[in-house]
């Protein structure tokens, strides 16, 4: 039977970005990305965790929305769409009267139809431009 939580582990984070093949971070990095999260849903089989996705926000008008995964095996069954559901839930409690709060996200090549399926818009569109991104590395 699958659960939600709103936790997760650093290892169990490692061995999901793992599972889809997205590059691998030192577990000082993971543990920072979840310790900085302001949400946090996981997805449980029996003990263990076959999906997770959290959110980070600036507490004024953009939330990120990052790391929607499923492990391979567990993919088709609703699990993502239950958690990006919850994430979703989580920003609509954070509103006041008269905000807005724009949500973002970088798409995995390929997933984009699952999330315009959500209500997501790709960019580029009429209003806005295409998304961007530069990764930084010590050397």
């Amino acid at each position: 039977m699958l659960c939600f939580f709103h936790d997760l582990s650093t290892e169990d984070y490692v061995r999901l970005r793992s599972s889809v093949g997205w590059t691998p971070l030192i577990r000082e990095q993971a543990q920072s990305c979840l310790e900085n999260s302001d949400f946090i849903v996981s997805c449980r089989e029996s003990d263990e965790t076959v999906g997770c996705a959290r959110v980070f926000w600036d507490k004024g008008y953009i939330a990120y929305l990052a790391d929607v995964i499923v492990i391979p095996e567990y993919q088709g069954q609703g699990i993502g769409k239950s958690l990006v559901s919850e994430c979703i839930r989580y920003i609509d409690s954070q509103l006041k009267e008269g905000w807005r709060i724009k949500i973002v996200l970088v798409s995995a090549k390929g997933k984009e139809a699952f999330y315009e399926k959500r209500g997501f818009q790709i960019r580029p569109n009429e209003e806005d431009g295409a998304g961007m991104d530069m990764w930084r590395q010590l050397r």
